[in-house]
């Protein structure tokens, strides 16, 4: 008996020690907390993935994002085909710094989450938990975009071909109550190289890539509809900056001084674009509140 009693003593301390190296029971998700949630992974012996509510939503007016009418046109018509239960497809939003490619999920998020539409954003080098986050979400009554936001990849990282399998070529099919949304400034998000061009081959009068270009297309084509983004012009600029005084409640209008201030803050930011609008607009609204409030205290 007291053999015994020393080999559950020893059994029970083995078992306390393997404990604190399995992965913890994660908490049940809280659905009805938020529209837009984060996939994060607590690191350490015990790591394992959540999925965590997102307390401040940055909500977005589809009205607002102006100089994209064509852009918004195809991405919401095949966010409502899926919110309402049709065929969709992942959507991979390309193009210039600034253009508005976030803005418009968040912007749609905004207009559709009363119709069950959800966002789980994940991180790059989390993407090679996408199987398990599907998992988790299957079966659920909402619709969900797994958010990527400004991807791209760098040869042989793993998230990349966990990416490829859930877009695509899996045995496990996706849940079909989600689809990706992924946001990048590379239109196959991987960087291009100037020797990859020597691998094109010439078949009589039809022109192949080589096999590196090949593999770095067959990524971005996996998503079904791509758009593209492009810079703004002056015009188009300056309409979003007068949108944005007006967002921030700026009493004046695009007057000489204020297109001026504008212009410059462009040059200084090295870009024309609606983040470059909106961060001048609130610039400007603060300075103008702060002008206004000295003045009364004259």
């Amino acid at each position: 008996m007291a053999d015994m009693s020393k080999l559950l003593a020893r059994a029970e301390s083995l078992a306390a020690r393997l404990e604190k190296w399995l992965p913890a029971e994660p908490e049940p998700v809280d659905w009805g907390a938020s529209i837009a949630f984060r996939w994060r992974k607590n690191h350490g012996p015990r790591e394992r993935g959540e999925i965590h509510p997102v307390g401040q939503v940055h909500r977005i007016q589809l009205k607002d994002l102006r100089g994209i009418d064509e852009q918004k046109s195809l991405v919401e018509q095949n966010t409502r085909q899926f919110v309402e239960g049709y065929p969709a497809n992942n959507v991979l939003l390309t193009g210039a710094r600034g253009t508005g490619k976030s803005s418009l999920i968040k912007a749609l998020l905004t207009k559709y989450a009363p119709h069950g539409l959800r966002v789980i954003e994940v991180e790059k080098q989390d993407l090679i938990d996408l199987p398990e986050i599907v998992e988790l979400i299957a079966g659920r009554p909402e619709r969900f975009v797994l958010y990527c936001d400004d991807l791209s990849f760098e040869a042989d990282e793993p998230g990349y071909k966990a990416l490829k399998v859930i877009l695509d070529g899996s045995v496990a099919a996706a849940s079909e109550n989600c689809l990706i949304y992924a946001t990048s400034n590379r239109r196959h998000l991987m960087p291009e190289f100037m020797n990859e061009n020597l691998e094109y081959k010439h078949l009589g009068e039809e022109i192949h890539p080589g096999e590196t270009s090949e593999e770095k297309v067959s990524l971005s084509e996996r998503f079904g509809l791509w758009v593209s983004f492009y810079p703004f012009d002056q015009d188009e600029y300056l309409k979003i900056v007068t949108v944005w005084l007006a967002h921030f409640k700026v009493p004046a209008t695009l007057t000489p001084d204020v297109q001026q201030a504008a212009l410059q803050w462009a040059l200084q930011r090295g870009s024309r674009s609606g983040r470059v609008a909106w961060q001048f607009a609130r610039d400007w609204a603060g300075r103008q509140r702060m002008k206004a409030r000295d003045g009364r205290r004259k």
